[in-house]
C-alpha cells in the first residue's frame, strides 16, 4: 500500500505541534516556580526527550504495538531499533502513512507524559532522581497502560477507547503526582505566588494550546473528517472551560487572574483528549463546562486537604483525564467515529480507569520506594531553601 502524501504532511505538522508542545510545558512550569528553581524545573521536561526517545527506540514502541503478550504488553523485540519500521504501511496503526511516521506521532505522546507529573512535586526531587524515575515509569507504567489501550491489550478488547490520551497521558500522569504529592510531603519552604517569570509562564500557555490542535486531531491519522471533528472540538472545548473557570475564579476573588485563565483552558483541553474524536461540538460544549467544574472544585479539594500538589497537576490532568474518559460513555455519538455512548460504553470507561488508576498508583508508588533506596531522589532542606538551580546546575535563571 502506498502511502498519501496528502496524509504524510498532514501527520508531519500535527507531530511537530505536539514536540512543540515540550518545550512549551517546560516554559509553562518554568515560569511558575520561583526563579531559584526555574531552569531545574525545564531540565525535568527537557531531559525527557532524550530519556524516552532512547527507550522507545531500544524496545519501549515494541512493548506498546509489538504482538500482544497476555493482553498486557507488546514484544520488546518486535520492533527492536526500528526494525521493521519503515516507509511500508502497517493498516494497524495509520492505513495510508508509513510505520516510520506512525512511530515518531507516538514518540511524542511518550516524551511529554512523564514531565507533567514534575508540577505537583516542584522543588522536591533531584535531577538523578527524577532520570531515574523516568526509566522505570515508562517501562512499568506508560509502555504497559498504552498497550493495553492503544496497542490491542486487554482493555482494547474489551471496548475501551482513549482518542488522544485522557486515560493514557493525562490519568497515569496525573495519578502519578498524586502519589508523588504524598512520597515527597511537603516543600519546606513554600512561596506565595513566587512565580520566576510570567511572561514565560504566558509563552508556554500559547504554545500548549497552539500543539493542542494537533495533539488530538492527528489521533485520526489522516487529514479527514475525523481530524476536523478533533480540530474542532479541541477549540470549543478549551473555551468553554476557560470562560466557565474564569467566571467562578472572578466570583472567589474579585479579581481576574491570568494564571487561573490559564488553568481553566488546560482543564478543557484534558478533558477533552480522550472524547474529541468521538463527540459533536454540542457535546464539547458540555464536556468543557464540566471540566471546568469538576477540576476546578478537585483543584479547591486539594488545597482544602492540604495537599502539597504545587501547580494542580492531579486536579486539572489527573482528574481532568479521568472525567474525559467517562464522559465518553455519556456523550459518544456513533454517527461521528463509531462510538456510541450508553450506559454499557460508560461502565467499560469506568472500568477501565479504575484499572489504569489502581495499576498506576500502586506501582508509582513502589517506583518511588526504589529509586529512592538506591538514589538520592528528595531534595534535602538546606537545598531546597537556597534553590535547585544553585546546587544540580552550574547556570542560573
Amino acid at each position: 500500500m502506498i502511502p498519501d502524501t496528502g496524509n504524510v504532511a498532514f501527520m508531519v505538522i500535527t507531530t511537530v505541534l505536539v514536540f512543540f508542545m515540550i518545550p512549551g510545558l517546560a516554559f509553562f512550569y518554568g515560569g511558575l516556580v520561583p526563579k531559584k528553581n526555574s531552569l531545574t524545573m525545564m531540565m525535568y521536561t527537557f531531559i525527557a526527550i532524550g530519556v524516552v526517545t532512547v527507550l522507545w527506540t531500544l524496545g519501549g514502541f515494541s512493548m506498546v504495538f509489538g504482538e500482544d503478550i497476555g493482553g498486557v504488553i507488546g514484544n520488546p523485540g518486535e520492533y527492536f531499533m526500528l526494525r521493521g519500521v519503515d516507509f511500508a504501511v502497517n493498516p494497524a496503526y495509520g492505513s495510508t502513512i508509513p510505520f516510520l511516521m506512525f512511530f515518531m506521532y507516538q514518540l511524542m505522546f511518550a516524551i511529554i507524559t512523564a514531565p507533567l507529573m514534575t508540577g505537583a512535586i516542584a522543588g522536591r526531587i533531584t535531577i538523578s532522581g527524577w532520570v531515574a524515575v523516568l526509566v522505570l515509569w515508562m517501562v512499568l507504567i506508560y509502555f504497559p497502560v498504552a498497550h493495553i489501550i492503544w496497542g490491542g491489550g486487554f482493555l482494547a478488547k474489551m471496548g475501551f477507547v482513549d482518542y488522544a490520551g485522557g486515560t493514557v497521558i493525562h490519568a497515569t500522569a496525573g495519578f502519578s503526582a498524586l502519589v508523588g504529592v504524598f512520597y515527597f510531603g511537603k516543600r519546606y519552604v513554600i512561596p506565595k505566588r513566587d512565580y520566576s517569570n510570567l511572561n514565560l509562564v504566558l509563552i508556554g500557555a500559547v504554545i500548549l494550546l497552539f500543539g493542542w490542535f494537533g495533539f488530538n486531531s492527528g489521533g485520526a491519522l489522516a487529514s479527514g473528517q475525523t481530524a476536523a471533528i478533533a480540530f474542532t472540538n479541541t477549540g470549543i472545548a478549551a473555551g468553554f472551560a476557560t470562560i466557565v473557570w474564569v467566571i467562578i475564579s472572578y466570583i472567589r476573588d474579585k479579581k481576574y487572574s491570568f494564571i487561573e485563565l490559564t488553568t481553566g483552558s488546560i482543564a478543557g483541553l484534558a478533558t477533552i483528549t480522550p472524547c474529541a474524536g468521538y463527540v459533536t461540538p454540542q457535546g464539547a460544549v458540555a464536556i468543557g463546562i464540566i471540566a471546568a467544574l469538576v477540576s476546578y472544585c478537585c483543584l479547591a479539594f486539594a488545597r482544602k486537604m492540604k495537599w502539597d500538589d504545587a501547580l494542580g497537576v492531579w486536579g486539572v490532568h489527573g482528574m481532568g483525564g479521568v472525567t474525559g474518559s467517562l464522559l465518553v460513555g455519556l456523550f459518544a455519538v456513533k454517527e461521528v467515529n463509531g462510538i456510541a455512548g450508553g450506559l454499557d460504553q460508560f461502565l467499560i470507561q469506568l472500568l477501565g480507569v479504575c484499572i489504569v488508576v489502581i495499576y498506576t498508583v500502586i506501582v508509582c508508588w513502589l517506583i518511588f520506594k526504589v529509586c529512592d533506596s538506591l538514589f538520592e531522589i528528595k531534595v534535602p532542606e538546606k537545598v531546597q531553601e537556597s534553590g535547585l538551580d544553585k546546587e544540580y546546575l552550574t547556570e542560573k535563571a
